[in-house]
């Protein structure tokens, strides 16, 4: 298991997404915004190699013209990743660990493997700011075939103006939900034709609680047997 440590981060997390927000095509701030990200809720994976940390995090963004909730999953590591530098959130010192190089975590394999675990439920969602303590909040399906969902090697993410897609095995894609919207309680969290998904809560700018789809996993109509 991951341990959290309670220490001082320079620049944040929440600094570094300042700048990188903006930079996004799924940001909805407009342009020449200045963000002001609050940390909102999310989840942490454990890599099984106890290299890279994993975090799925929401933070919702006042500054635009209304109020915005971000799903940014980020890893952290203690080494550059080779051929990631597009990838690059920034760079923090870390009170324990020393530097860190933060990523996009959809560009990242360890986590997307992850990722794919957690929607089959090979692995568990882990509290966000607590060691070794599940998050029984965060919930998680998958339907189909036998066979595991194992990242594509070299599969590379793709953004646009509402999430990013990522090829997955056996024909499917998996969609991240960057601008979270809201599920009322009484309706589905699936979208029809969906195979598996991950959904958790987070906290408005008001303080109310919202729930909503994190990633959707579904059939690719365009893929060939891959």
């Amino acid at each position: 298991m991951a341990v959290i440590h309670h220490t001082v981060l320079k620049p944040t997390k929440l600094e570094l997404l300042t700048s990188w927000l903006p930079t996004r095509p799924w940001y909805v701030g407009g342009a020449g915004r200045r963000p002001e990200p609050a940390k909102a809720g999310g989840f942490r994976l454990d890599d099984p190699q106890g290299e890279v940390g994993i975090e799925f995090m929401v933070v919702t963004d006042t500054a635009g013209p209304r109020p915005a909730a971000y799903l940014v999953p980020l890893t952290y590591r203690g080494a550059p990743l080779e051929g990631a530098e597009h990838a690059l959130v920034g760079t923090m010192e870390h009170g324990v660990l020393g530097r860190r190089w933060v990523y996009d975590g959809c560009q990242d394999p360890v986590l997307v493997a992850q990722l794919l675990a957690l929607i089959e439920g090979r692995v568990q969602a882990q509290a966000q700011s607590a060691s070794d303590t599940p998050d029984r909040e965060v919930t998680r399906s998958c339907t189909g075939g036998d066979a595991p969902l194992t990242a594509r090697p070299g599969a590379s993410a793709a953004d646009d103006r509402d999430g990013t897609e990522l090829p997955a095995p056996h024909g499917m894609t998996l969609r991240l939900q960057r601008v979270l919207t809201p599920v009322p309680d009484d309706a589905p969290l699936l979208p029809p034709g969906a195979t598996g998904h991950v959904a958790g809560p987070w906290l408005t700018p008001a303080g109310t609680r919202e729930r909503g789809l994190f990633a959707v996993l579904r059939p690719d109509p365009h893929a060939q047997g891959l």
